[in-house]
């Protein structure tokens, strides 16, 4: 496919992209949402949670929510998880903290990750945010042991906020017995659904117009497809909405129609 879309509609960027600047992101209700649990979580040094199916916008809400933070004052961390082991987490928050030793003992590694968390918050007078995306896939020992890191002067004090954000299961490996003293330590959660039919029609005109584009370009109908074909989940709607007007484009119509959707939904899964 080419770009030629792109002119014939008369598009100053490339319209539904993923690189927006934070000045640019939705305000849904559950964007702000995030936020003021994410907030709540950080200012009460607790754990946060955010949960949502692939592709309903969780990574966007919490750039979004870590965004609004003021550099002076935080300090925020960012890990993408993994399957594997506990001490291969805390490499990776070791790694994200600048330590220059990477040890492969657990017991040292969480030491060295203490003492620069303390450092952070005594020396410079920072707060943190320690924020692991994709949750989701962390094993279910790594559930059992890590509220260790967030220990810090006999559990008193409130140091590493932590937020984790996944799908949906991750709720169901925090409901086990030995991720107990993890759970226990949540004191906000945010659940991300897709867009009803009305917010679909404000999220496909938001990114109209971002793109340089103030008219509306779907057909109402067309919008009804996107929405039902993307069940209101942000990135499966990005996809349908370039393709539908790529599809359009190639038509030689200036408005989506139905047809146009069906045609990008053969194009992706």
């Amino acid at each position: 496919m080419n770009e030629s879309y792109r002119t014939f509609f008369g598009f100053t960027r490339e319209p539904f992209a993923s690189d927006l600047a934070l000045k640019e992101i939705l305000q849904t209700a559950e964007i702000t949402g995030v936020q003021k649990r994410f907030d709540y979580a950080l200012r009460l040094g607790g754990i946060g949670l955010v949960t949502g199916e692939i592709g309903s916008g969780k990574s966007t809400a919490l750039r979004y929510a870590s965004g609004q933070l003021h550099p002076s004052e935080y300090q925020t961390f960012y890990v993408i998880a993994s399957s594997g082991s506990i001490l291969e987490l805390y490499r990776q928050i070791g790694a994200e903290l600048g330590l220059a030793k990477i040890t492969n003992s657990k017991a040292l590694i969480t030491t060295l990750i203490r003492k620069e968390i303390t450092e952070w918050v005594q020396g410079e007078k920072m707060k943190i945010a320690l924020i692991i995306d994709e949750a989701s896939l962390l094993r279910l020992e790594v559930f059992a042991e890590l509220h260790t890191i967030c220990q810090f002067d006999k559990d008193s004090k409130p140091w590493l906020p932590l937020i984790l954000a996944g799908q949906s299961t991750l709720i169901d490996k925090l409901m086990y017995r030995t991720s107990a003293p993890l759970a226990s330590r949540i004191i906000a959660r945010s659940h991300l659904e897709g867009l009803d039919r009305q917010g679909m029609e404000h999220y496909l005109k938001h990114h109209l117009k971002l793109a340089g584009v103030k008219n509306n370009l779907f057909q109402d109908a067309a919008v009804t497809a996107i929405h039902q074909g993307s069940g209101g989940l942000l990135r499966k709607a990005n996809h349908l909405a370039r393709g539908a007007l790529v599809a359009a484009a190639a038509a030689k119509s200036q408005m989506v129609e139905p047809e146009h959707v069906r045609l990008a939904a053969t194009e992706i899964f």
